[in-house]
């Protein structure tokens, strides 16, 4: 249920569903998407008017590193990413308390931000917004398979348990190989990499698992 989660698992949960919802106010949401979603770094871009016709100029500024993780493009886009922040977002919460998950959180979300801007400026090329949470939600997949490498996990279409980290690593393996392939083009396969490559290796800090040491280390 909603209140057992803890208290900033529920709030991500809370503003995501209030910003998709503003979202789906029509004079709203080419605001929302012009000014909150991650649009390329480089020259400015007409993207069309508001409902009293001012034009809107769609453009790279430094805070769509965050708000781009907020927005969604429909239903289904929105239901499986808040899905995946209640299943594992309250486990990783308890483990890491609130101050840490809240800094993990939104770090994975700007290095996937990072990694799909770079992919954007060097490889692909094109103009276009990306929005949604997948990016801090496969960081929160990876922090998961990290903190509880035996717990049973499965797919909805292929119902066979197998440890969580085999399923982080397949899924991420995955991944890669749509991004690499071209495979489901409209998808930011590398924002969801770069979000679980963020998180990893946050986690291996915080674990005192890297050449740099932390004030804190967690003992999982």
């Amino acid at each position: 249920m909603l209140y057992d989660l803890p208290p900033v698992t529920r709030a991500l949960l809370i503003a995501n569903v209030v910003i998709f919802l503003l979202e789906q106010i029509p004079s709203l949401q080419p605001l929302l998407i012009v000014y909150g979603a991650l649009w390329p770094v480089g020259p400015a871009h007409f993207a069309g008017y508001t409902a009293h016709g001012t034009p809107l100029i769609a453009a790279f500024h430094f805070w769509q590193i965050i708000t781009y993780a907020f927005l969604h493009g429909g239903w289904g886009h929105i239901f499986f990413n808040m899905f995946a922040l209640w299943m594992f977002g309250g486990p990783v919460e308890h483990l890491l308390g609130a101050r840490h998950y809240t800094f993990y959180y939104f770090f994975c979300a700007i290095t996937a931000a990072a990694a799909h801007l770079l992919v954007a400026q060097y490889f692909t090329h094109g103009f276009y917004p990306t929005i949604g949470a997948s990016g801090a939600i496969f960081g929160l997949l990876v922090a998961f398979g990290v903190m509880y490498p035996h717990m049973k996990m499965f797919l909805i279409f292929l119902p066979i348990p197998m440890p969580a980290w085999v399923f982080v690593i397949g899924y991420i393996l995955l991944e890669l190989f749509f991004g690499v392939s071209g495979y489901e083009s409209g998808v930011a396969h590398f924002a969801h990499l770069g979000g679980a490559v963020g998180g990893f290796f946050l986690l291996q800090y915080w674990r005192g698992k890297l050449p740099i040491k932390p004030k804190r280390i967690l003992t999982r």
